[in-house]
């Protein structure tokens, strides 16, 4: 492992991070069929990662989602947690960490969008070092501390036909579906470095994000670079 002198010259990686939106949907869920369209348009837009989290707790009603991880509804529970709302709401999406509106209220969402992107991040330089290493330079902690976050996940559109449920006979486009969310770590905002675990599939993307912690803001993206 290289020494913490060397995490201290990162450099960044990108001169302007994405905006993240972050959506939470289930193949069971009747509502969700348009905020899925939504995410899959704004994965193909320049200075926006859309990110696709399927959650679990609609499987009761007939269909297990094909993509859903108890991780996922967890990230979800901590948002929901920070916002203090009732319940999580679904289809949801969360800007930057920051807000968050329903996934079909495709105008809210660009709003959010918008004014996320006009508040510009101060975060420290994040840097991949190799394949299995990232480096996170010195910067502020937010109160209540910050946390790295490995996201790894398929860029590809996949439209899955759903057989049972509410959206029986359905299918549903999904893009950028998360397939791998781990934690690597706090952050007290001095130099450190991270070790990635080995990826389970080659053809995922993997993003890194410096977030408050327990569903806190974005601090800082470290995302590859987009295809069209």
């Amino acid at each position: 492992m290289a020494s913490k002198g060397a995490a201290a010259k990162v450099v960044p990686a990108h001169a302007r991070a994405p905006v993240v939106v972050e959506l939470f949907t289930a193949q069971g869920c009747s509502s969700c069929g348009k905020a899925n369209q939504l995410a899959a348009d704004l994965a193909q837009r320049d200075g926006v990662l859309a990110l696709t989290y399927s959650v679990d707790y609609w499987d009761y009603l007939g269909w297990k989602d094909t993509f859903a991880k108890p991780i996922f509804a967890e990230r979800q529970r901590a948002y929901a947690k920070k916002f203090a709302l009732r319940d999580v709401p679904t289809p949801q999406m969360v800007v930057g960490g920051r807000v968050q509106a329903s996934g079909t209220k495709a105008e809210a969402v660009e709003d959010l969008i918008k004014s996320t992107a006009k508040t510009p991040l101060k975060a420290p330089d994040m840097q991949r070092l190799g394949v299995n290493r990232v480096a996170v330079g010195a910067g502020a902690v937010p109160r209540g501390g910050a946390e790295v976050w490995l996201v790894r996940y398929d860029p590809r559109e996949q439209d899955i036909a759903v057989k049972r449920g509410d959206n029986k006979g359905q299918t549903l486009v999904h893009r950028n579906v998360v397939r791998e969310l781990v934690r690597l770590g706090p952050w007290a905002g001095k130099p450190k470095l991270y070790r990635l675990p080995a990826a389970s599939d080659a053809d995922l993307s993997t993003v890194i994000l410096l977030q408050g912690a327990k569903g806190g803001r974005i601090l800082g993206v470290l995302a590859p670079p987009v295809e069209h």
